[in-house]
């Protein structure tokens, strides 16, 4: 069985008690599993799956717990334990929309929130335990005695997961509290009800001891898969609710007239169910088994470059031919140029069916550029998220390479933001919007996505436009993809710009999640200065942004940074964005927020920001700060755009899944 672990170091305060009502509404993140294949639109399993979700939506339970099927799809709905049906229902709703935006096409799909857990698939969930796909949250702070701390959790969690394994058929789920010291431990645990109670017991032991190492020390955490979840803080973070009632007599079958016998069929009914279920998870689990060896076996072995090769010429679905581009852009024609890469042009194109697009041509004999090329073709074919340019297909015809994107009709963010005129249509709602969408948009490529991305070249103009003003991080031919429990790495080939590079990488090629957060700082300041990183205006000075913003907000000053095309927005909005800002840029790598931390500043006023400590000073220099660079530290050469030096230092990592 394959586990995906998506696991968030957030800060102390953003797992601590926040309202109930607001804490079932936070989206937490999902996983679109495509190991169960995929539905065409209109057809019967998209009918299906949509009757199952628009009926837990509308129906309420009781006691939390969804799970029906209709046709080939199944679903399970599981509530936390402690809201009200309404607020249940509500939570509910919410997952199944998201569900069908987030990962649409998927035959199988998860969707976490803080109050509720979602699943559907075309195979039988119903009664196994299925500790796949799990997401693990943490507590930055560390406890002060630990073995006493650990010890007074794990026989809390102990005490609990008992309590809920035999909560019977309706809930089976618990709280409770301890003392270590003079600490308040507070915990939950929670099964979904279709669990036998030694199968509950046995799925929170699993996920308490898979994630032993990530939560150690730490004053609170929490774990949720598909079948179990358990929490624990030291503040309160669950409401107390009333003991449920038993059943009504009209959900209550009666009773046998001949208990004894009745008991003893159950029995021998059980009995045979256990074993055939036995026989069957030991089969898939042998076979699981064997094929992860494959995998593995196969993924330890090294590619070369007819290999890479292959592997994009395998995508036949996304190929297209040379002839068709060229008539769609006109043969190349400079009326319908949109504009010029670090690696080529970009042109818009019009296909037979209708259907705008982008085509990226990269430029002829450029070695470096075809690596970047494959780079991306490999990266965004596997991307899916609405705040990224999608990636319609590619062509590899003699001396052309060609990437083909949706068209995205409001070209680039600096084309607005560093217009005075048409600055002036960026008020601050919108810019608050964008600020938002290209949040979410890398934590999906950092967390979400099946793999962990870094795009090592955010900027103002890789960030488009569409028709509504919703941002999409474009361009990824400078990404690096990364192992999943892999955090940071290094190269001898800095690519990137100048101004939104983080300093760490700029002088010593080191880079990871945090290289990406930096540029994201830096873009924040901009959307809301309005201007250029590298020639902030102050009057008649000229300066580095950061540097201006780090001094006014030292000075209580901040208003000086604000575009006063924004004036008439929300002052608290736009003091906790600069907040967030310079949090992102802070020097030390390890003071700067994830991406998981940072969406949910922007998600959530109730979460105490720390303050920024001072940011990194290394931007000062004659060389233009907007020019993309790559620089290849052995030969001590830099050169730009179309004359970039060709290094042999492969952008692609192996991945190694778990």
């Amino acid at each position: 069985m394959r586990y995906l672990e998506l696991t968030f170091f957030l800060s102390c305060l953003l797992i601590q008690l926040v309202p109930l009502t607001v804490a079932q509404s936070v989206f937490l993140t999902q996983f679109c599993i495509s190991e169960r294949g995929n539905y065409t639109n209109n057809s019967t399993y998209q009918a299906d799956l949509n009757s199952l979700l628009t009926s837990f939506s509308n129906t309420q339970v009781e006691y939390g717990f969804y799970n029906s099927s209709v046709g080939e799809v199944n679903g399970i709905g599981l509530c936390r334990g402690d809201l009200t049906p309404d607020t249940c229902r509500s939570c509910i709703s919410n997952s199944s929309q998201d569900l069908r935006r987030l990962c649409p096409n998927y035959k199988e799909a998860v969707v976490y929130y803080d109050g509720c857990t979602l699943r559907y698939s075309n195979r039988s969930i119903f009664g196994t335990v299925d500790t796949s796909y799990s997401l693990a949250l943490a507590n930055t702070q560390n406890v002060s005695d630990i073995d006493l701390f650990t010890q007074k959790r794990d026989d809390l969690l102990l005490d609990l997961r008992g309590k809920a394994a035999s909560g019977g058929l309706l809930k089976k789920y618990a709280t409770g509290e301890t003392l270590a010291d003079f600490i308040t431990i507070y915990a939950l645990v929670q099964c979904t009800p279709d669990l036998e109670d030694q199968e509950c017991s046995d799925c929170v032991a699993d996920l308490s001891k898979s994630y032993s190492d990530f939560l150690k020390y730490k004053q609170g955490g929490r774990v949720m898969a598909p079948s179990c979840n358990f929490r624990f803080e030291t503040a309160r973070f669950y409401d107390t609710l009333p003991d449920a009632p038993p059943p009504s007599p009209a959900n209550s079958s009666p009773p046998p007239n001949d208990a004894t016998a009745g008991d003893g069929k159950s029995n021998r009914t059980r009995t045979v169910v256990i074993i055939v279920i036995a026989t069957v998870v030991s089969v898939i689990l042998i076979s699981c088994i064997c094929i992860c060896i494959c995998i593995f076996l196969r993924m330890r072995k090294p590619k070369d470059k007819d290999e890479t090769e292959d592997e994009i010429l395998s995508v036949e679905s996304l190929q297209f031919n040379l002839g068709p581009i060229r008539n769609a852009t006109k043969n190349f024609s400079d009326s319908n140029k949109l504009g010029q890469g670090g690696f080529g042009a970009v042109y818009k194109g019009t296909l037979s069916n209708g259907q705008d697009i982008a085509v990226k041509r990269l430029s002829k004999g450029s070695g470096q550029g075809e690596l970047e090329f494959k780079n991306e073709v490999l990266l965004v074919a596997k991307l899916q998220h609405r705040n990224l340019v999608r990636l319609l297909g590619f062509c590899l015809e003699g001396i052309e390479r060609l990437l083909i994107y949706e068209f995205v009709p409001n070209t680039s963010l600096d084309h607005f933001l560093f217009d005075p005129i048409k600055r002036q249509q960026l008020y601050w709602e919108k810019r608050y919007k964008i600020i938002v969408g290209i949040a979410r948009g890398l934590l999906y490529l950092h967390e979400d996505s099946r793999l962990r991305i870094i795009h090592r070249d955010l900027k103002a103009s890789n960030v488009l436009l569409d028709e509504e003003m919703n941002p999409k991080i474009a361009d990824f031919g400078m990404a690096r993809l990364f192992s999943l429990d892999q955090t940071q790495g290094d190269t001898s080939r800095i690519v990137g710009t100048y101004g939104y590079m983080a300093p760490e990488y700029a002088m010593h090629g080191n880079f990871s999640v945090k290289s990406d957060v930096f540029s994201f700082g830096v873009l924040v300041l901009e959307i809301i200065s309005g201007q250029k990183n590298s020639c902030f205006r102050n009057g008649e000075n000229v300066e580095d942004l950061i540097s201006f913003a780090w001094r006014s907000w030292r000075d209580r000053s901040v208003s000086n940074l604000i575009d006063p095309s924004v004036s008439t927005g929300s002052r608290s909005e736009i003091m906790r964005c600069i907040h967030i800002g310079l949090l992102c840029v802070q020097e030390n790598v390890a003071d700067r927020p994830t991406m998981a931390s940072v969406v949910l500043m922007l998600s959530s006023y109730s979460i105490t920001l720390p303050l920024p400590s001072q940011p990194a000073f290394f931007m000062h220099s004659s060389m233009d700060t907007e020019a993309p660079l790559l620089q290849d530290s052995d030969s001590g050469a830099t050169r730009s755009s179309d004359n970039a030096l060709s290094v042999n230092d492969a952008s692609i990592t192996e991945l190694h899944p778990r």
